[in-house]
């Protein structure tokens, strides 16, 4: 049942990468009108649901379009993240990687473990070095890449994930997160414009879907979908150092 709805998934693939859309065209939204017209193209049924009135908000007194900047970045930002987990999720329930885990030879946690509990074996070095790359890449994206790009509340097209550039001419050689070997370059504006939409639908729609696998294996029954499917988890996903690290104790 996983792997057919990783299938699903991957058939929008090319939704998984940060969009290099142009400004004119394929810019996402900057104003209230822009969200409103970008979510009819997503969902027409639905079209632009805001029940928060986030879109209306001056965040920090930076201005409703600084605001609009934000979310923009912070859906999208979700969306991605989210389809990683949700293929993470598929692979790591089906697939066991045959070489080892750490310098001491301990071997990657059973597929007969649920997701959830295969993180909670992963040494709490190993963790504390996946937080601290995530925390590098994210401290860039603020920065702008050392100033290559304007900040996503100031003028940068939300989604835009800087380049490498400085570090690349100052530290060494890295490929860009985005397109690494430039094969964009000659994308048309309609098609960008598809894949923006892709994009945004495949990371809702992700969002949902990982948490239906972290609710059906908490909480017995609550997905009918994955009755049968599910593996009881004991632990909570939200503390990821749970039984490793507290700050309370």
């Amino acid at each position: 049942m996983k792997l057919a709805i990783l299938t699903t998934l991957l058939a929008g693939a090319s939704a998984f990468a940060p969009n290099s859309v142009g400004r004119s065209a394929t810019q996402l939204a900057e104003s209230k009108a822009d969200l409103e017209a970008l979510a009819v193209k997503c969902n027409p049924k639905v079209g632009f649901y805001d029940p928060l009135n986030l879109a209306d908000k001056d965040f920090w007194g930076q201005g409703n379009e600084a605001t609009i900047g934000w979310l923009r970045q912070s859906e999208i930002k979700h969306g991605r993240i989210a389809m990683f987990a949700f293929v993470g999720y598929i692979v790591q329930s089906n697939i066991h990687f045959p070489w080892a885990q750490t310098l001491a030879g301990a071997p990657h946690p059973s597929t007969d473990l649920v997701p959830e509990a295969q993180w909670d074996a992963v040494p709490v070095g190993a963790k504390w070095q996946i937080f601290a790359v995530i925390s590098m890449l994210e401290l860039w994206d603020e920065c702008g890449g050392g100033g290559d790009l304007p900040h996503y509340t100031k003028g940068r097209k939300p989604g835009q994930y800087p380049p490498f550039t400085l570090f690349r001419d100052n530290v060494h050689f890295v490929l860009d997160l985005y397109d690494p070997f430039g094969m964009s370059k000659k994308m048309s504006e309609e098609t960008k414009q598809k894949r923006l939409v892709a994009e945004l639908n495949n990371g809702r729609l992700a969002q949902l879907g990982i948490f239906g696998f972290l609710a059906a294996d908490k909480v017995e029954g609550s997905v009918p979908l994955l009755k049968g499917i599910a593996i009881p988890y004991a632990g909570d996903p939200m503390i990821p150092f749970e039984g490793q690290f507290s700050y309370l104790h």
